[in-house]
Order: structure tokens, then C-alpha cells, then sequence
């Protein structure tokens, strides 16, 4: 499956294809720091900013989006040399690689664009499966916001700050 699955710069069309699993990740309010009631058009604007930013898509042979990932700089001026990036794989596609097929287009996308470092800001302790993913692709824990994610049951876990020089 992996062999034959294509990394592109999404395009807005391939966005209805992307909204219904952003919208399921984002409503089950485990992973992302969004509203969980954000809007379709909130959420595009958010998700397909505009250069500098990239948005790209995995896709299998008959066009299924399996993931997205957008990257942009960090912060703005003097902090613009590192980059920032989100992920969203859907959950029909999970274990089969495209999160880590993603991660390592996006580090190298990076890399290619003169980044120096790439920096997530908000990774909750408890997606551990993502913690491992970008572990292993070369990030570490360099901070930690204790009690900055509030999960659906009302409990409250820690946010990460993940990096990695590039």
C-alpha cells in the first residue's frame, strides 16, 4: 500500500476530502488544542494557510486523502527560520505508516527550504502513538506545559514541546 501512495501539495480541492477526518479528529477533542466545535471554514483557513505555509496530502491510487500534514513557520521575524507542522491521519488509514510516511516529507520539505529546526508545540502526553512516531523520527521532548490539555472526561494532561535541529 505504502509503495504505491502519493506525497503532494494539497490542493483546495482535495479539502472535501480532508474535512470529514479533520472534523472527527478534531470533535473527539484527544489530540488537537482547536475548538472542537470549529466550523468548516474555520477550519480551512487553519488548515490551508497561505505561503509560507504548505499543505500536503497522502493519497492512495484511487484518490483517498489517507493524511494531511501543514507546515509553517514557527513564529514570525527572528523566529521564522523554524518551522512548525501539524498532522492528521485518517482513522481508516492508522497503522499503516502514512503518519510517519508524512513526518519524514515534512522534515525533509523543511530541510529543503532552509529550516533550521522544526518545533511542535502542543503534542498531548497521552497520543502516544504520536509521541513514538516523532521520537523516532529524530524529535525530543524539550518542554513540557503541565495541565495544558483538557481531555474530554475533564481530566487534565501535559502538552509537550517536541523538537528537532534539522
Amino acid at each position: 500500500m505504502l509503495d504505491a501512495m502519493l506525497l503532494r501539495d494539497a490542493t483546495t480541492e482535495d479539502w472535501p476530502r480532508i474535512w470529514p477526518f479533520l472534523r472527527g479528529i478534531v470533535t473527539a477533542g484527544e489530540t488537537y488544542t482547536w475548538d472542537r466545535d470549529v466550523t468548516e471554514e474555520q477550519a480551512r483557513q487553519l488548515w490551508l494557510p497561505p505561503p509560507p505555509a504548505r499543505t500536503v496530502v497522502a493519497v492512495d491510487p484511487d484518490g483517498t486523502v489517507l493524511g494531511s500534514a501543514k507546515m509553517l513557520p514557527n513564529q514570525a521575524g527572528p523566529g521564522a527560520h523554524v518551522a512548525n507542522a501539524s498532522f492528521m491521519v485518517a482513522p481508516a488509514a492508522a497503522g499503516r505508516g502514512v503518519g510517519r510516511a508524512l513526518g519524514a516529507h515534512v522534515l525533509d520539505l523543511a530541510r529543503a527550504e532552509g529550516y533550521r529546526g522544526m518545533q511542535f508545540n502542543a503534542v498531548v502526553e497521552t497520543n502516544t502513538r504520536a509521541v513514538g512516531l516523532w521520537q523516532s523520527l529524530g524529535f525530543e521532548v524539550v518542554g513540557r506545559v503541565p495541565e495544558g490539555f483538557r481531555l474530554p472526561d475533564g481530566r487534565y494532561v501535559d502538552l509537550l514541546v517536541m523538537y528537532q535541529r534539522l
